[in-house]
Order: structure tokens, then sequence, then C-alpha cells
């Protein structure tokens, strides 16, 4: 019997391994209870997705076209990220809003050719520095999807229009989503097409404070995943139709899937995993980065507006926790961003980062990271997280 069979077996949860990895508090539940199901599709509003598996959006550069197309070709969400997704473009430093532009249309457009007709969509963050710009970019793209979290998307519902894009708000506590949801009901007539609950093992910007992220219990946050799925079914009723709630964060395996399941979600949402995929858009020397990572290389940083977020600790991380990196110049990225006051750039840390130079920049990761040993494709991923 192996370490982690007998971790399992007894009821331990969220210990280390000898590799570095993690028991999630899914994953444990989940194999006491010997969960394992075959997946139904996930349908949001006339939209069919073949598994109830969404990619998470990772910026900067980390999930654009070839990652979102081959999730979404593969039967999951593949999910695009709008931050600085123009990183790469001639125009970038010059102009940085319209680059992103340029890109979000360029790599949706990609990204649909490769899935074949099947829905992609975006996430747009509501911290972005012209956030209606990009909403409405996404949906003149043709984005079948919007996910936005980093903040509250109270207005998202007045960027997209009439059009057919569906909206997803990411939330973390059952307070976040009532206030959502009652906002867009009475300002708007109308509520979200699906919800994104996102939990504390999540990596990037997380929606909680960093004492939260230190003392959250598993039963907690479950209980606080069962509040938010009550209160979403109040606004099914009112409206008549079927709002799917999504768990994110900590999300690692078919039995993972299946436990979210079990308490009541509609699906699930799955970012680091797809880093370590032949498909991912970031450098190999980042997905390396993935591979190498042990649970203690993990911690919790500050972003420069002050949100918590998961990351690597490497020599970046080490160096910004002695002292601040001083701005030489804005790339136009956070709304409520000073250069003059923040400790580092977050964009110049996170490009670095995309393209290789992983000592230098900033690489955000979830709490499971430890427990990703290989690089593979998209379709083998896809295959093992629906029990195949």
């Amino acid at each position: 019997m192996s370490f982690r069979t007998l971790c399992v077996a007894a009821g331990v949860d969220g210990q280390s391994f000898p590799h570095g990895g993690k028991v999630s508090a899914f994953a444990v539940r989940s194999r006491n209870g010997g969960l394992n199901m075959e997946l139904k599709p996930l349908q949001i509003g006339n939209l069919t997705v073949e598994y109830p598996i969404i990619q998470g959006g990772m910026g900067v550069g980390i999930s654009r076209s070839h990652l979102a197309g081959a999730v979404s070709a593969n039967g999951g969400l593949g999910i695009i990220s709008t931050a600085q997704i123009g990183y790469d473009e001639p125009d970038f430093e010059r102009n940085q809003e319209q680059a992103n532009l340029h890109a979000i249309r360029k790599h949706l457009e990609q990204a649909k050719e490769i899935a074949g007709g099947r829905p992609v969509g975006v996430n747009i963050m509501v911290a972005t520095k012209d956030y209606p710009s990009y909403v409405k970019a996404a949906v003149d793209a043709g984005a079948d999807v919007i996910i936005s979290g980093a903040g509250l998307p109270v207005r998202l519902p007045e960027y997209v229009g009439d059009s057919d894009c569906k909206i997803a708000p990411i939330v973390s506590s059952e307070k976040a989503a009532s206030l959502m949801l009652r906002n867009w009901d009475k300002k708007y007539g109308r509520t979200a097409d699906f919800l994104v609950i996102e939990g504390p093992e999540a990596g990037g910007h997380l929606g909680f404070k960093e004492e939260q992220l230190k003392h959250i219990t598993t039963k907690e946050y479950e209980d606080e995943i069962k509040k938010i799925i009550e209160t979403v079914r109040g606004y099914e009723e009112k409206y008549g139709k079927k709002i799917p709630v999504i768990i994110a964060g900590g999300i690692f395996d078919h039995e993972d899937i299946c436990h979210a399941l079990s308490i009541g979600a509609d699906g699930v949402q799955i970012a680091s995993r797809f880093v370590a995929t032949d498909e991912c858009d970031a450098d190999e020397k980042y997905k390396q980065a993935y591979i190498d990572a042990k649970a203690e290389d993990v911690e919790i940083v500050m972003s420069p507006v002050g949100m918590p977020g998961r990351a690597l600790k490497n020599a970046f991380v080490k160096l910004i926790e002695k002292k601040p990196l001083p701005v030489s110049r804005c790339f136009n990225c956070l709304e409520k961003c000073n250069p003059a006051k923040v400790p580092y750039c977050i964009t110049k840390a996170l490009i670095n980062a995309v393209r290789g130079d992983i000592e230098h920049g900033l690489i955000f990761v979830g709490a499971n990271v430890g427990r990703i040993t290989k690089i593979v494709s998209v379709h083998d991923l896809m295959a093992e997280l629906v029990g195949e």
C-alpha cells in the first residue's frame, strides 16, 4: 500500500507527501466515499459543453488561443485570459490597450478555429484598466462566455448588452454571491448565466484576506459553497432558468470532480493542471517550474494593489519580500495601481515569467502544484479528468 493510499485510508486531510505533493480536501473526501461517476454535459443556457470542466483563465499569456482551443476541442470549456493578452504584439510597448484589444480578437478567432466550433470563453478581471472596453471587444469577437473576478463585476450586464454572450461572476463567499445576484436583478432585470465559486486553494488573485487563507477549514469552505448554492436556487426559481454553479480551487483529479458534483455543484474549474500541457501557451521553462515545484515552494504573496495570491517562492518573490522594486514605467494594467507607490510592477513580473525568465518573474500556482509530475497533452489530461 502506497504512502498516499495510507493517508487516504486514515482520513488524513491536506498532508504533504515525500515528493512534495498534497492530498486536497476534495481528493480525500471523494476517495473515502468511493465516488466515481460518468460526467454529464454542462448546460449553460443554449450552450452545451460535453464535460462539466472549465479551464481557468490564466494571465499573462498562460491561457491564450492554443490552450483554450485545445480544451474546448477535447470537450471542456477553454478560457482565454485577457490580462495583458497582447504582451507580444508589436505595438504593446507604445499602446497597451490597443495591443490587448487586437489580441483579444486574434486569440478568440484562433481558439475557435482550433475548437472546431465548440464554445470558447474569456476571463476578464474587473480590476483591469478600461474594463468595459475589454468586455465589449470580447463580445464583438464572439466570446461565448465571459467569466469575471478580481473585484465584483457589478456592471457586466450593461457592457455585454443584448448579446448572447453568457456571463458569470467569480465569488468566494455567500455575501458576495448574494450582492452580485441582487445587484443584477434590481438594476438590469437579469441574473447570472452561471457562477464560479473560487476557493482558498486556487492560484493567482484570491477573494480572501490573507488571514482567512491561513485558517479557513475544509468544512467551512464546503458550508459556504452550500450557502451559495442555496442563494442561487432562489434566483433560478425567480427567472425560471438553470444557473450552473462551478467550483474552483484545489480540484486536481476525477475524484475531486465527483466530490464537487456530489455536494451540489454542476461543474468545476481547473487551472494549474492545464499549465503542464503541451498546448499551454507559456514557455517550456514556465511549465517545468510547475513540474519541479514542491508543496513547500508555494506561498501567499501580495499583488501591488493589495490582493493576496498564491505563487512559487522563487528568486523574484524572495527579492520583493526584502525590498520594493522601483517601477520605471507603467503598463496600464490595473485600474487602482499607482506606479509611484507599488512594491513592484506585476505586468513586468508576469511577462518575464511567461517568456521563461522564471527567476525574475511571478509564477502563480494552485495549492496542489506539488502533485503535478509531468507534462501531458490536453487530450490525455481531459481523458484522465473525465475518468477514462
